[in-house]
């Protein structure tokens, strides 16, 4: 199990690691089938100084890239290198999905759906089981980067559970545009972290399989604001204020395609709408049909579907709307 213990040195996967050093130790638990070893680097920066102990993972879907960039530029620009504590960054957790752009793990199973684990269940439940026991417990606060699922991209957000105090104190610091009450579901990882009380950011962005330069400016902007706020931010470093507060989504609503067809959206992620606003159109591929999407309240566009086709009852807009209309197919996209 990873630990600190009295003299402030870090024990993890076997390694120790002194106060004021860096080291990236190589986690792996399984090899391909040409038995080749498959190494999942986490790399460890630590000051001299004691401090709280950040855990930075994204990857955990092996097609989100711009997780993966954003823990990168983290990296790249020694923004992981504490004044205080410790900095523990995993910019690809699951990389057997990474090597084969995808979004499981060779099993089939989704990560995000396993923890905490079983050491005698599928490839992706021994991970998850390694990674809960092994790195896990050392961590004070997880910040954790997804994007959209397929061809569904997220506005930059965070989402947290309203009950967990702690959670949102920090969401209000990151400073995402947008924040996002969402349930924890059961065997994802948010959850493991939510049952060993490390408190947990979540944050979504983009879609799979693009990087996403404005995307990956508010995940680092906002992870530089909480290393900030806990003292840990390097002194060459100026804090980046946030152009606004972020705005508070407490739910939202899918609207699903009523044809199948040609999808041309007319809105981008963030905005403003007006209910009864033309937001889309769907076509037929002949020119002979066409329909007009319009919003069906009043809120920010959270999710637009950038798929070219779709297919009668797909999600195309995920709109937020107030707390006190009907709540009939509301709730955030489902946990990443």
């Amino acid at each position: 199990m990873a630990q600190i213990d009295e003299h402030n040195v870090l024990t993890i996967l076997g390694e120790q690691i002194l106060p004021g050093k860096s080291a990236t130790v190589n986690f792996n638990i399984a090899k391909l089938y040409t038995a080749s070893s498959v190494e999942v680097p986490i790399i460890i920066e630590r000051a001299v100084e004691p401090g709280p102990v950040i855990l930075i993972t994204s990857g955990i879907h092996g097609d989100e890239i711009n997780g993966v960039e954003i823990v990168r530029q983290l990296i790249a620009k020694k923004i992981n290198r504490p004044k205080i504590g410790t900095i523990i960054c995993v910019p690809v957790v699951n990389i057997f999905g990474f090597l084969d752009m995808k979004r499981a793990f060779p099993d089939g199973r989704d990560l995000n759906r396993v923890f905490p684990g079983n050491p005698r269940g599928s490839l992706a439940s021994r991970f998850a089981y390694q990674f809960v026991k092994k790195i896990l417990p050392v961590a004070d606060l997880c910040l954790d980067f997804h994007t959209g699922g397929a061809s569904r991209f997220n506005v930059a957000q965070v989402r947290i559970d309203p009950l967990d105090v702690n959670s949102m104190k920090y969401a209000t610091i990151f400073n995402a545009p947008f924040t996002l009450h969402s349930k924890v579901i059961s065997k994802s990882y948010r959850a493991t972290c939510s049952r060993m009380n490390k408190s947990t950011i979540l944050f979504e962005g983009g879609k799979s399989k693009v990087s996403d330069k404005e995307i990956a400016r508010e995940g680092v902007y906002g992870t530089m604001r909480v290393l900030s706020h806990l003292e840990m931010l390097g002194d060459m470093f100026t804090v980046p204020e946030a152009p606004e507060p972020s705005v508070l989504v407490e739910s939202t609503r899918w609207m699903r395609a009523k044809y199948s067809g040609l999808l041309h959206t007319k809105v981008i992620c963030g905005e403003r709408l007006e209910e009864g606003q033309h937001i889309a159109t769907i076509t037929d591929p002949y020119g002979k049909f066409r329909h007009v999407v319009k919003a069906k309240n009043e809120g920010y566009v959270i999710n637009v579907n950038e798929a070219s086709l779709v297919y009668q009852g797909d999600a195309i807009f995920n709109i937020s709307r107030d707390h006190n209309e009907d709540q009939d197919e509301a709730g955030a996209e489902e946990e990443v």
